[in-house]
C-alpha cells in the first residue's frame, strides 16, 4: 500500500497527518458495504486505487473476517463482523426505528419508496430506505449512501431549515470542495433558495444526475424534526418518466408531510399510528 503514513493529529485535518492507506481501506469497506458485493476490478475502479493496492486491502479484510468471497464467484461481500465497526454508533438509531413503520405504510400504500436522510459532518447520508419493499425503484440505496448537499432535494430542504451557523458552514465546505452547482450555491448564499423552499414546505429536484441511474429519477423532500430540532430529511424518489414534479407535489406532498409529522410525534414520545 502507499507510503506517506503518519499519525493523525487531534482535530487536525492537515494532509501530512493522515494515514493514506487507512483512508483507502475505509473507502474499500464503504464500497463493498454499499453495493453488497464487488469484484476486485470493481473495487479498484470504484475507489480509484491501483489493482495491486485493492488486492492487498481485500486480502487484509478477508484475513480479519470483515468480508468474504462469494462461492463460485470472484466477488467479495461483507460479513456480520462488519457490524462491529458500528456497534458504538447510536446517533439517530431512534430516528430510524420511529420512521420505519410510517415509511413502510406509505410505500405499501403508494408504492413509491421513501428515504430517511441525515447530516453526518458535511455530508447527507441515507439512514433508511423502503426501496426493498417496492418494484418502483431502480436501485436499493443502502444505509450509508451519500447524497449531495445542493444537487438533492434531501440536501436542499435540510439546508433550508438548518440554523444560519450550520447553513454557512455547510455552504463553505461545499464551495471549498467544489463540484456542487454554483448557481444553487449563490442562491443559498443570498437566501433566495432557502426562502423559496421554506415557503413551499418542500424541495424538489427533477431528473437527478447523482443517482445510480442519472436522469431517470426525480424526488421531493420535506424536513424531519424532533420538536424544534432539525434531524434530517424525508424524500420520495420516483421515476422521472412517470410524472412531473408538479404532479408529484400535488399527489404526494400531503401524505409525505403526514409521515414526517408521525416521525416527529414518535420522536417526542407521542403515541401515533401510521
Amino acid at each position: 500500500m502507499s507510503g506517506g503514513e503518519g499519525v493523525a493529529g487531534e482535530g487536525d485535518g492537515d494532509r501530512k497527518d493522515v494515514i493514506r492507506s487507512l483512508i483507502k481501506s475505509i473507502h474499500v469497506i464503504q464500497a463493498i458495504n454499499l453495493h453488497g458485493a464487488l469484484s476486485l476490478t470493481d473495487i479498484a475502479r470504484g475507489v480509484g486505487v491501483p489493482f495491486p493496492t485493492a488486492y492487498r486491502i481485500v486480502n487484509t479484510l478477508l484475513r480479519e473476517g470483515l468480508i468474504e468471497r462469494e462461492e463460485g464467484r470472484k466477488r467479495y461481500r461483507p460479513t456480520a463482523l462488519i457490524q462491529t465497526l458500528a456497534c458504538g454508533f447510536q446517533n439517530h438509531d431512534h430516528l430510524v426505528n420511529v420512521a420505519r413503520p410510517a415509511a413502510i405504510a406509505f410505500t405499501d400504500r403508494y408504492h413509491w419508496p421513501l428515504t430517511v436522510v441525515t447530516r453526518v459532518g458535511d455530508k447527507m447520508v441515507v439512514r433508511y430506505s423502503t426501496n426493498d419493499r417496492t418494484t418502483l425503484t431502480f436501485n436499493n440505496y443502502y444505509p450509508g449512501w451519500q447524497v449531495p448537499l445542493l444537487a438533492s432535494a434531501s440536501g436542499q430542504v435540510y439546508l433550508s431549515y438548518a440554523s444560519e451557523t450550520v447553513q454557512q458552514s455547510l455552504l463553505d465546505q461545499s464551495q471549498a470542495q467544489g463540484g456542487e452547482d454554483n448557481y444553487l450555491l449563490r442562491q443559498f448564499r443570498d437566501g433566495s433558495a432557502g426562502q423559496r423552499i421554506r415557503t413551499a414546505g418542500h424541495a424538489a429536484v427533477a431528473k437527478t444526475l447523482y443517482s445510480a441511474n442519472p436522469g431517470r429519477t426525480s424526488s421531493i423532500a420535506v424536513p424531519l424534526f424532533n420538536g424544534e430540532e432539525l434531524v434530517g430529511s424525508l424524500a420520495m424518489v420516483f421515476f422521472a418518466s412517470a410524472m412531473s414534479l408538479d404532479k408529484a407535489v400535488a399527489d404526494y406532498l400531503a401524505p409525505l408531510k403526514e409521515v414526517a409529522e408521525h416521525i416527529d410525534a414518535g420522536l417526542r414520545g407521542d403515541a401515533v399510528h401510521p
